[in-house]
């Protein structure tokens, strides 16, 4: 009696101590830490106004800065063209870009881009114009002496590059250009225009004189053998802008870290990589200029095709 009251002690036991590691083992998992969510990405186009290379070392630490600070990638894509950043905005996936003025102009009219902010140089400097100039020894000093001559510009879509000269004979009463001169043709950036007239390819040129007092600081060629004839008003520098139905906060938010990069150390730091004192805060009317060029020359913004002009 003893001994089977001592094995069901014994059996009670043991079924307690499997129904104990049972129950332990059938104790849910913990769940596995959710999976963060991958950061927002915008892509940013570029304008071919260098070298591609010192384009991307130029904007990289901006971006990187601008991602630190607000929590949202960027992606840079140089386009091979101005008007490309217009007309393959969608097709290539594109958020923003940092704008030269006609294609701002462009972009805004036809797709409701929304411009934030443009740098100020150390100087004080927001802006740039364009010019129109010819070698010194090529004789020529006027749109008469123009006549049967090359001209090298840029692109279709660039406000120094294009609408000055076209502004420049309009106001010398030439109506079409390219009937009056031998050529006119694109050289793709501010630099090759100039290099061009310098090497006689082209007999004029036009170009943004950010890019020419850069390269005349860099190269006397350049400063010694080129004449200025003709000058744009002033006209914002290249701009950060976005989509016009991006959030209204996060527009704010980019917004915001480009006005304040001044005031901190470490944005000091990349605007000085950069070129740039600060980002100030840029609107639609300072590009009244550019829109009275497009008047005067009969270019009509919703319309116009740049790339087939």
């Amino acid at each position: 009696m003893m001994f089977r009251r001592t094995i069901a002690i014994i059996a009670c036991a043991l079924c307690a101590l499997c129904l104990l590691l049972l129950s332990g083992c059938s104790q849910k998992e913990p769940p596995p830490p959710a999976k963060k969510a991958p950061a927002r990405k915008l892509q940013i186009g570029l304008l071919p106004e260098q070298n591609i290379f010192r384009q991307i070392e130029r904007y990289e630490p901006l971006m990187a800065y601008l991602g630190r600070k607000t929590g949202v990638k960027y992606e840079l894509k140089v386009l091979p063209r101005y008007g490309n950043i217009v007309a393959n905005f969608k097709e290539l996936g594109l958020d923003g870009a940092f704008f030269g003025s006609f294609v701002y102009a462009l972009a805004h009219v036809r797709m409701g881009i929304t411009v934030l902010a443009r740098p100020e140089s150390e100087n004080g400097i927001s802006t740039y114009h364009g010019l129109i100039f010819v070698r010194k020894d090529s004789g020529i000093r006027s749109a008469k002496d123009m006549k049967g001559k090359r001209l090298a510009c840029v692109d279709k879509a660039t406000t120094a590059g294009y609408l000055l000269p076209l502004e420049y004979f309009h106001e010398n009463g030439i109506a079409d250009c390219r009937k009056y001169l031998k050529e006119v043709y694109f050289a793709g950036t501010h630099e090759d225009a100039i290099l061009d007239v310098l090497n006689r390819k082209a007999d004029i040129g036009a170009a943004k004189n950010t890019v020419f007092e850069k390269m005349a600081a860099n190269d006397n060629n350049v400063k010694n053998a080129l004449a200025i004839l003709a000058v744009s008003p002033e006209v914002p520098e290249n701009a950060f802008a976005l989509r016009g139905d991006i959030e209204v906060e996060l527009k704010k938010k980019i917004k915001d870290v480009l006005l304040a990069m001044n005031q901190d150390p470490e944005g000091k730091e990349v605007l000085k990589q950069f070129g740039a004192a600060r980002f100030i805060e840029t609107t639609n009317r300072d590009y009244e200029p550019v829109f009275k060029y497009a008047r005067d020359v009969h270019i009509d913004l919703a319309t116009y095709d740049y790339l087939n002009d």
